[in-house]
């Protein structure tokens, strides 16, 4: 149970993070929960479009063409139209966004980085296993 409640309180401590970012950039949670998903997306080379974004935070339609419309007019995000087929919209953060968020975050990335060059390989190759069953393990438990 000792890593049930250490990693609640590291996700207690990530939340609260996230809620300050938020708070001093005009921003509700959501906004910085999509922005996550859309650079997570960009990240793993997936296009990210309106409705994928409204499934991963349990949005209808019209919620999140706000969310959309709100990061766009703050220059957060940016639509535009898939070359592959023009009837699809992508989304995609903008750099802004990407300044703010290492402005913010940079100093805890920079110390979860640290501490984890202070552990060999096959640790860290344990706690990406174990985080990533935890993770599977709670996706199901939403879907």
């Amino acid at each position: 149970m000792e890593l049930v409640h250490l990693l609640r309180a590291v996700t207690v401590e990530f939340d609260l993070l996230g809620a300050e970012f938020a708070a001093r950039h005009g921003l509700h949670t959501t906004d910085v929960r999509a922005l996550i998903h859309l650079l997570d997306a960009a990240r793993d080379g997936t296009p990210a479009t309106p409705g994928r974004l409204g499934r991963q935070l349990r949005l209808n339609s019209a919620g999140t063409t706000a969310l959309v419309d709100r990061l766009e007019r703050l220059g957060l995000v940016r639509r535009s139209r898939d070359t592959a087929d023009r009837r699809r919209v992508l989304l995609e953060v903008e750099e802004k966004a990407t300044e703010l968020g290492w402005a913010f975050f940079g100093p805890v990335i920079g110390e979860v980085v640290a501490a984890a060059e202070d552990f060999p390989a096959d640790e860290l190759e344990t706690v990406r296993r174990f985080l990533a069953t935890v993770l599977q393990s709670t996706r199901q438990m939403r879907a």
